[in-house]
C-alpha cells in the first residue's frame, strides 16, 4: 500500500472520528456546560442536538433533577444541654450549573459535603434554641421550615437550591429517655389523679343531690298520706257519727257484736265476766230482736251465744 493511500485513510478516519465529536445530545433530564480549550464557553439547557467544535470544544453533564442528601445519624444539643440523636435528609437541585462548577469544580460529593455541613449549622442552632418536647412533638414543622431557609440563604454560592429538609427521626440517649418516659409518666398520672378527682367530687355532689331529693319526695309522700289518712279518719269518724245519730241503740248494740268477734276470735278461749257486765246485758239483744229477730238469732248463732 502506497504512502498516498495510507495518508487517505487516514485522513477519512479522522474526518469519521471529528464528525462524531462535532455533535452531541443534551437529555431533558440533564444540563451541559461546554468548555473551549479548557476554559467554561457556554451552558446547554434545552434538550436536542448541539454542535461542537471537534478537539477543541468539549463538555460535561449535570443532573436537573431533583436530588437526595441522606445524611448519617448527628449529635445535637438541645437548650436544657442534653443529647439528641437526629437523622435526616436533604431535596436539592442543581439552580445555576456555571455557579455549581466554579464553586465545587463539578463534584457531586464535594457539594453534597458543604450541603451537609450547612444542614448540620443549622439544625444544631434550632435545636439548642429549643427543649426536648418542643424538638420531638411540639415544633418538629417549624424547626424544618427555618432550617430549609437558612440552607438556601448559605448555599446560595453553591448554586444549587434547597428544596427540603425533612426529620426522620429523632432519638434519645438512655438516660435522657428514660427521664423524658418518668416525666411523661409522672404528667400522665397527676393528670388521671385530677380527672379521678374530680371524678370522686362530682359523684359525691350527685349522690348528695339524689339523697336530699328522696329525702324531699318521702317527706313529700308521708305528708300527703297523712293528709289523706287524716281527711279518711274524719269522713269515718263522720260517718260513724251519723250512724250513731240514726239508731243509737243499733250502733251500742252493733258495738257489742263486734266485741264479741273479737273476743272469741279463738272459739278455745275463756272470757271471765262479771254478772252485770255490759257484755251481758239482754236490752242490747232484745232491742235487736225486737227489730229484726231472724237477723238477731242468725248473729247470736254465729257468736255461739244463743
Amino acid at each position: 500500500m502506497s504512502t498516498r493511500q495510507l495518508i487517505l485513510i487516514a485522513a477519512v478516519l479522522l474526518g469519521i472520528l471529528a464528525a462524531f465529536n462535532s455533535f452531541y445530545i443534551v437529555d431533558q433530564r440533564e444540563r451541559v456546560l461546554l468548555f473551549q480549550l479548557g476554559k467554561l464557553n457556554t451552558v446547554v439547557e434545552e434538550p436536542g442536538i448541539e454542535f461542537k467544535w471537534p478537539f477543541v470544544q468539549d463538555i460535561r453533564r449535570f443532573d436537573k433533577r431533583l436530588l437526595t442528601l441522606d445524611n448519617q445519624t448527628e449529635n445535637f444539643l438541645t437548650s436544657e444541654k442534653k443529647n439528641v440523636k437526629v437523622d435526616f435528609f436533604v431535596k436539592w437541585r442543581i439552580r445555576d450549573t456555571a455557579t455549581f462548577y466554579r464553586a465545587t469544580g463539578g463534584q457531586e460529593i464535594i457539594a453534597l459535603d458543604r450541603l451537609a455541613s450547612i444542614v448540620n449549622r443549622g439544625l444544631r442552632d434550632e435545636f439548642g434554641q429549643r427543649t426536648i418536647q418542643e424538638a420531638i412533638s411540639g415544633e418538629r414543622n417549624q424547626i424544618m421550615r427555618k432550617v430549609r431557609e437558612s440552607a438556601n440563604d448559605r448555599a446560595e454560592d453553591l448554586g444549587i437550591t434547597v428544596s427540603d429538609v425533612r426529620i426522620k427521626r429523632i432519638d434519645l440517649p438512655d438516660e435522657v429517655r428514660n427521664s423524658v418516659y418518668d416525666r411523661m409518666r409522672a404528667e400522665r398520672q397527676r393528670v388521671a389523679s385530677d380527672l379521678r378527682a374530680r371524678g370522686a367530687e362530682e359523684a359525691e355532689r350527685l349522690r348528695a343531690e339524689a339523697d336530699r331529693e328522696a329525702e324531699i319526695i318521702i317527706a313529700n309522700a308521708y305528708r300527703d298520706a297523712e293528709i289523706l289518712r287524716g281527711e279518711g279518719d274524719a269522713k269515718a269518724a263522720a260517718i260513724y257519727a251519723e250512724a250513731y245519730e240514726r239508731d243509737t241503740e243499733f250502733y251500742s248494740f252493733h258495738r257489742t257484736l263486734e266485741v264479741y268477734r273479737r273476743g272469741w276470735a279463738d272459739r278455745e278461749d275463756v272470757l271471765v265476766l262479771e254478772p252485770d257486765s255490759p257484755l251481758f246485758r239482754a236490752e242490747y239483744q232484745t232491742a235487736w230482736a225486737m227489730r229484726d229477730p231472724d237477723q238477731a238469732n242468725a248473729l247470736l248463732d254465729e257468736l255461739g251465744l244463743t
